[in-house]
């Protein structure tokens, strides 16, 4: 893949009722603060793109919270992806008419993969986002999940995401449980496996510590490199604070190493 100020370098906020929280490999969410707050600062760092997801939507199954997610979305100066709960076509609608522009489908991928074509053909395939959470086996596979990491599918998440391409999802955020919070870097055999499987953007999110694996997943193949734990925390002790690189680090970070 050809590097440069294309790749994209995504803040993911996770909204538990009313807050944000950060959790590590999809379990034991901290609270970190106020979505507002957190969106008007990502928006004086001059963020290009935001994703969030509410954690609990899919297991509880409930709508997305639209009066929420309107205000959220109302505040940011920035694309905002949102995900949890998306199950049905009225739904995609309420959200795009709360001030998203994309929506993430995970659960109902594999439970209703319909719902990616009929939003793909009603609002385009750049709407609609295919979430495929992945977490190994008890004999080492990857596999992917839903409800939230809850419910094991025993789907090939390659395979899954193939699909997905071929329902009309415009990108794929391929998001690793085992490395979610970790701090490890990415996993970069899963994004280049599905880099390589798919004719659409991976997004890959889970486990960026420092901004260098940013630029791993994008040398993996991804199109992008979304993380939580690197935007909201600072410092050995992950202190909460807001952070994003500056424009000019960023096209550094994904320009090196760059063949001329």
């Amino acid at each position: 893949m050809s590097i440069g100020v294309s790749a994209r370098a995504i803040p993911c906020l996770l909204l538990r009722g009313e807050g944000l929280v950060k959790t590590v490999r999809f379990r034991n969410p901290k609270y970190i603060g106020d979505p507002i707050n957190a969106v008007r600062l990502f928006n004086d760092l001059e963020v290009d793109e935001l994703i969030l997801l509410d954690i609990t939507a899919s297991t509880e199954r409930r709508e997305p919270p639209f009066d929420r997610i309107a205000e959220i979305a109302g505040e940011a100066f920035m694309p905002i992806c949102y995900g949890g709960g998306v199950t049905s076509l009225d739904a995609a609608r309420r959200l795009f008419k709360s001030g998203v522009e994309k929506v993430a489908v995970t659960t109902a991928l594999v439970e209703n993969p319909a719902l990616v074509r009929e939003i793909a053909d009603t609002f385009g395939e750049q709407a609609v986002v295919a979430g495929i959470d992945v977490k190994r086996d008890l004999f080492g596979r990857q596999r992917a999940r839903i409800l939230g990491g809850r419910k094991g599918t025993g789907l090939d998440p390659v395979a899954l995401a193939v699909r997905a391409a071929e329902l009309g999802a415009g990108e794929i955020l391929l998001s690793s449980i085992d490395r979610e919070g970790t701090y490890q870097g990415y996993d970069l055999d899963l994004v280049r496996a599905a880099a390589a499987a798919v004719p659409v953007p991976v997004i890959a999110l889970g486990g960026a510590g420092e901004p260098e694996h940013l630029r791993s997943a994008v040398d993996a193949g991804a199109q992008a490199a979304a993380a939580g734990s690197l935007f909201v925390y600072k410092g050995p002790h992950r202190a909460v604070l807001v952070n994003y690189p500056k424009r000019a680090r960023l096209q550094a970070l994904f320009a090196a190493n760059t063949p001329a």
